[in-house]
C-alpha cells in the first residue's frame, strides 16, 4: 500500500484524530504552520510534527452554527431575530459568511454548505462599535431589491451585471411551494457592493437611469451591445 505523502486539511485532521474544527482553529492561532507541500497541503513530515493534544486543547469552546451566530449579532444590535416560521430575520447567516470572508470570523466547518464559528470571536464582533454598519453593509439583496435600492428598473440592474459592474456574492436557493422542483437559484449581492455602483461608474448618467420611463430602451443597452461586439471580434 502506497504511503500518503501529502495531506489536505481534512486528511491531516483525520490522521491526527482531531476534529476539523479544532484543526482549523489551531491553524488560525498559528499553532499549525502554513501548508508546506502546496497551497492547501502539508507534507507527511509536517503532519508528523503536529501535536494532537495541543490541537485538541486549542479551541476553548464548542463552535456554534452560523445561524446561531447571526442570532447573537441580532441580539447585540437590539433587534432579535424572530423565532416564528417564515418571519424574516434581521441578521442572517449570509452576514456571518461575509464576516468570515472579511477575516473577522474564522470558519471552522469542514462542510462547504454550512459555517461553524468560535463563540468567543462572535462575542468580540458583537462588541464592535461599528457593528451596525458592518451588518448593514453586508446585508443580502436580491436583484429586485438591488434595483429598488439604486432607484432603477430591474433591466438596468441586469445590464450592470452583464457589463461586469457587479457580481453575486453568493447564490441562494429559493423554493416556490413545497416541491424541490420549484426551487431556483437567486443571485445575492451585499448592500455595500450595490451602494458602491454609482461612485464606481460615474461614466453612467445615473439621473437618466433613474428617470427612464417604463417600456423605454435602457440607456445601458448600447454599452451592453458594444461589449458583446468586442467579445465577438476578439473571438473571431
Amino acid at each position: 500500500m502506497t504511503r500518503r505523502t501529502e495531506y489536505s486539511e481534512s486528511q491531516a485532521a483525520g490522521r491526527l484524530r482531531v476534529p476539523i474544527t479544532a484543526f482549523r482553529w489551531a491553524r488560525h492561532t498559528g499553532l499549525i504552520p502554513a501548508p508546506d507541500a502546496s497551497s492547501y497541503q502539508w507534507s507527511r513530515a509536517a503532519v508528523e510534527t503536529m501535536d494532537a493534544d495541543q490541537i485538541w486543547a486549542a479551541i476553548p469552546r464548542e463552535p456554534i452554527a452560523g445561524s446561531i451566530a447571526a442570532n447573537r449579532i441580532a441580539e447585540a444590535l437590539g433587534t432579535p431575530n424572530p423565532t416564528g416560521y417564515g418571519e424574516r430575520a434581521h441578521v442572517t447567516a449570509f452576514v456571518v459568511r461575509r464576516l468570515i470572508a472579511r477575516g473577522l470570523l474564522t470558519d471552522l466547518s469542514g462542510n462547504p454548505d454550512g459555517s461553524l464559528v468560535n463563540p468567543d470571536q462572535v462575542d468580540a464582533v458583537c462588541q464592535r462599535e461599528d457593528l451596525a454598519d458592518l451588518v448593514a453593509a453586508n446585508t443580502p439583496l436580491g436583484p429586485d431589491q438591488a434595483a429598488e435600492r439604486l432607484r432603477v428598473r430591474r433591466v438596468e440592474f441586469d445590464h450592470m451585471r452583464t457589463l461586469g459592474w457587479i457580481k453575486p456574492t453568493e447564490w441562494r436557493e429559493v423554493r416556490y411551494g413545497t416541491s424541490r422542483a420549484g426551487a431556483v437559484d437567486v443571485p445575492m449581492f451585499t448592500t455595500a457592493a450595490v451602494d458602491a455602483l454609482p461612485g464606481a461608474h460615474p461614466e453612467a448618467s445615473w439621473e437618466q437611469l433613474r428617470s427612464v420611463g417604463k417600456g423605454r430602451r435602457s440607456p445601458l443597452a448600447a454599452l451592453v451591445k458594444a461589449r458583446q461586439q468586442e467579445k465577438e471580434a476578439a473571438a473571431a
